[in-house]
């Protein structure tokens, strides 16, 4: 059953990587109050080192908008999504494990990003087309560094596919029904936070730089819907409307009404509309 359970979610700075780990952190001491006191701070840690660059053989995150607080973005609207999904006891019901093995997912969903210190060309942004697969390697090799067992990468790496643009979701080989639901929390997370973010629409130009690099060292047409940057605003409230809410809704399985507060506000959809809205005025002021 779908609900809306969490109080009005307090403003974080998601540029601010000590509040959104100090707000995560909080989260998961009050589903798992038995839970590790070290696991949010050490899975922060791994995921800041790896972009900072000192993860070994990598250097740091030159991507200028799947940067850092992109991710922090995603992460702090997955760990809110699956507190009001375990506040309605929604089913199957959310254990310990499937909320440490998705924060890790989160935070390591756009690794793919990273470059190997031996690549001196261009940013990681070449890597758009691959970074999911890329993504999925980089998490084995850190999972695989701490400790962790084969089950416990493969289910991180299963989540981490659910962000694929265009994944088949139904062949993504989940271990049971929770890992495809913590993976499909983390899918509408990724979108969502980004999406909401109050600088969104100034950052779409840097979106489309990323897209334009892609396509030059990529050697296929990533950016071959947007000729510009232009272009690229003007067919966001459509990629909204025809993309990201139909698959939120559906392929998602409607789990981002989770994130939803006591009053039946969402504040993530309200804040996206919002920007949408303001896009919209802003190409009409344009166009006239």
């Amino acid at each position: 059953m779908l609900s809306a359970t969490n109080m009005q979610p307090r403003d974080v700075d998601t540029k601010d990587r000590d509040a959104v780990r100090t707000e995560v952190a909080q989260i998961y001491r009050e589903l798992f109050p038995d839970g590790s006191p070290q696991f949010v701070d050490d899975a922060f840690k791994w995921i800041v080192d790896a972009f900072e660059g000192r993860f070994d053989g990598y250097q740091p995150v030159d991507a200028k908008y799947h940067d850092l607080e992109h991710t922090l973005q995603g992460t702090l609207a997955f760990a809110r999504l699956l507190k009001g999904y375990s506040s309605a006891r929604a089913r199957p019901e959310l254990t310990r494990r499937a909320f440490e093995l998705g924060l890790l997912a989160i935070l390591l969903h756009d690794t793919g990003y990273l470059k190997e210190r031996s690549d001196p060309e261009g940013t990681g942004a070449k890597y758009t087309l691959v970074h999911v697969t890329r993504s999925a390697e980089f998490a084995k090799k850190l999972l695989a560094e701490n400790k962790f067992s084969p089950a416990e990468v493969h289910a991180v790496q299963n989540m981490i596919r659910c962000t694929g643009v265009n994944t088949d979701l139904a062949s993504i080989p989940f271990h049971d029904d929770l890992e495809r639901q913590v993976g499909f929390a983390l899918g509408t997370a990724d979108l969502l936070g980004q999406m909401a973010a109050p600088d969104y629409i100034e950052k779409l130009q840097t979106l489309y730089q990323e897209f334009e690099e892609a396509n030059r060292y990529g050697g296929k047409k990533s950016t071959e819907m947007f000729a510009s940057a232009d272009e690229l605003r003007r067919k966001t409230p459509e990629f909204w409307e025809k993309y990201v809410l139909p698959k939120i809704e559906n392929d998602f399985r409607g789990l981002y009404r989770f994130l939803a507060v006591a009053s039946g506000r969402n504040p993530y959809i309200e804040r996206i509309e919002a920007n949408i809205s303001r896009l919209r005025r802003e190409l009409k002021a344009t166009a006239g």
